[in-house]
């Protein structure tokens, strides 16, 4: 496979490339994450990982693909961003406590001219958690850089998730199966 590069300072998303042995180099995006209104939940997280892309572009010296990508959790028809704060993540997880919520992730990659925009989503269903198991992972874990507030791949995972329908690397940030596959079928 050939070298790309990705367009994020995500540790979960260069992880997940390092365990497909995807070779990359990472430039972290620094794009506006803001999207305009009216968009459906999927167009919204590949909007944002479009922009994500487009932002290295410019900085793109050896023209490899790159790839972006952008994880939103939606509970209840609302868009859960990452929390501002500690209470932030309290009341985020609370209200995803007992409850059904999408996780989808945007991912852009640029070739060239080319483009391919797609998502993933995997619904997650939570068990009932306690006010201490919250207060205890957002304390310990401090989930600040996550959307919804949490990481599957951490003790909250283990403990407070009850089912997951799809892909549970999407989760993590980065349907990366199917990231491999686009990659792989170039055009």
């Amino acid at each position: 496979m050939q070298k790309i590069i990705l367009a994020s300072g995500s540790p979960r998303r260069k992880q997940l490339l390092e365990w497909a042995e995807v070779p990359f180099e990472v430039l972290v995006s620094n794009a506006d994450e803001s999207y305009p209104a009216g968009l459906s939940f999927e167009d919204t997280a590949i909007y944002i990982a479009r922009n994500k892309a487009l932002a290295v572009k410019g900085l793109n010296k050896e023209n490899l693909a790159i790839l972006a990508a952008d994880t939103i959790v939606v509970c209840n028809g609302l868009i859960i961003g990452k929390p501002t704060d500690r209470q932030d993540a309290v009341n985020i997880l609370t209200r995803l406590s007992g409850n059904t919520h999408q996780v989808i992730t945007g991912v852009a990659i640029l070739n060239g001219p080319a483009e391919k925009l797609f998502a993933d989503t995997t619904t997650v269903v939570f068990h009932e958690l306690t006010q201490h198991q919250v207060e205890f992972y957002v304390d310990k874990y401090q989930p600040y850089d996550k959307a919804g507030a949490y990481a599957i791949q951490e003790w909250i995972g283990v403990v407070g998730i009850k089912r997951v329908e799809g892909d549970f690397y999407n989760v993590m940030g980065l349907p990366v199966s199917r990231v491999v596959m686009e990659l792989e079928n170039k055009e």
